[in-house]
């Protein structure tokens, strides 16, 4: 019994950093993991027929499924399009409770450079908080005028050590770690500069509490370090040191949060916000013409960004979309405090957060065998958001695609999306 619970917590450990059901992840899990383990994770993980909390799951998702939302727009009063955004935006706002991190950042751009084919600047902002942020920016290189722009959003994969660099590539050059990560996740591509070079300024700032962001060790007790220091952090034995130490202190910077009056997903709205303000606010971009996206982690913080920053004209969230109700029964453990917002459940379904941008347009890309849903509610996610955008007569601007595979956004997805942008930005 005992050895199986210690297996169990190794699966939960994977699945917490991301691999799932990826072709060649076998080779990868063994650097961590037995082969048992490994085998069992790069073979597939079949959905339960039982809640992950037992009785008490039926009856907390019977408490989700009594009645619509409150504020779900499919519910019958809500008749009125303009005034059901405001209202349910506001109490959306009142439940993330984002702290307020002032005005428009100063940013500096503190190195610039060409790379294959791209012009590229490494910029960083103070905020009231931390240390200095920072964020990479690409564009192609030779551009001149006004171009659309993009927010991209880098994904979790268990890694805090790492943010920017999951989804860029600024030289010829790279972190080993990262190679790996994009071979995994992207198809071997760095998709900011992909996109990049189809003419968007593409910005991509670490989130918090990653890289820049993340929490450094000489800041927090002595008796929590574990014996780690920030020296020679990008180290890959460091690097790996640092993301199981933070992966651990997970439970603890919610709480905190929450203590604090606010929310992990607020958190990272207000940052990505400030953002999205130093994107806007340059001259080379048409603040008109702003998408977002990204993956996992990167798709979750696009449905907050694209659900209540209307400056975003075109969302894409791929490999983060089902329901709460899956949350409830099969699926909270494959996730971090960073998805959560307390309450918010009894009043809009997760879909119908990124459903507050309607009718603007919105893509949602899903993977078939994606282990952090299931794929009933992946399709249920897909029919509630499609109901939002009919009813708004805004059917046109909605769209979901199903891929084969398990979590990524490989170089087939990344054409349907960057075609969507495409579609909505340059026209």
């Amino acid at each position: 019994m005992r050895n199986n619970r210690r297996f169990f917590l190794k699966i939960s450990s994977l699945l917490g950093m991301g691999f799932f059901f990826k072709p060649g992840i076998k080779s990868y899990a063994k650097e961590i993991f037995s082969d048992k383990a490994a085998n069992f994770v790069a073979d597939g993980l079949v959905n339960e027929d039982k809640p992950i909390i037992g009785t008490y799951g039926n009856w907390a998702s019977g408490l989700l499924e009594k009645s619509l939302p409150s504020h779900s727009f499919r519910r019958k009063e809500w008749k009125n399009l303009a005034k059901w955004k405001s209202q349910a935006t506001e109490r959306l706002k009142d439940r993330i409770a984002a702290p307020d991190l002032g005005e428009v950042p100063t940013f500096t751009i503190d190195k610039q450079y060409n790379y294959d084919g791209l012009h590229i600047e490494e910029i960083s902002w103070q905020l009231p908080t931390g240390g200095r942020s920072e964020g990479i920016l690409l564009k192609p290189q030779g551009a001149t005028g006004k171009l659309p722009g993009i927010l991209a959003f880098h994904d979790h994969g268990g890694w805090k050590y790492f943010g920017k660099r999951k989804i860029t590539k600024t030289g010829s050059e790279q972190h080993p770690m990262m190679v790996d990560h994009q071979k995994f996740y992207y198809g071997g591509l760095a998709w900011a500069n992909e996109v990049a070079k189809r003419g968007y300024v593409v910005f991509v700032p670490d989130a918090f509490p990653f890289a820049s962001r993340r929490v450094r060790l000489m800041d927090v007790p002595e008796r929590l370090r574990q014996g780690l220091t920030d020296e020679q952090p990008d180290l890959p034995e460091n690097a790996r040191a640092y993301n199981n130490w933070a992966k651990g202190q997970a439970d603890t910077m919610a709480k905190s949060l929450f203590s604090a009056g606010t929310t992990w997903p607020g958190v990272f709205f207000a940052e990505d916000q400030k953002a999205l303000d130093i994107l806007c606010s340059r001259e080379d971009v048409d603040a008109d013409r702003i998408g977002c996206g990204g993956l996992s982690g990167g798709g979750m913080r696009t449905v907050f960004m694209g659900g209540l920053d209307p400056r975003i004209k075109c969302a894409i969230c791929v490999g983060f979309m089902t329901s709460w109700k899956d949350m409830v029964l099969h699926k909270s453990f494959t996730h971090t405090w960073m998805a959560f917002v307390p309450v918010l459940p009894k009043e809009l379904d997760f879909p119908e957060i990124l459903g507050l941008r309607v009718p603007l347009p919105t893509m949602v890309i899903n993977s078939n065998e994606d282990g952090l849903y299931t794929l009933d509610e992946m399709k249920e996610a897909d029919r509630i958001l499609g109901e939002v955008y009919e009813k708004a007569g805004a059917k046109d601007k909605y769209k979901c695609s199903f891929f084969p595979g398990g979590h990524q956004f490989d170089k087939k997805m990344q054409i349907a999306a960057f075609d969507w942008f495409d579609q909505w930005l340059k026209t």
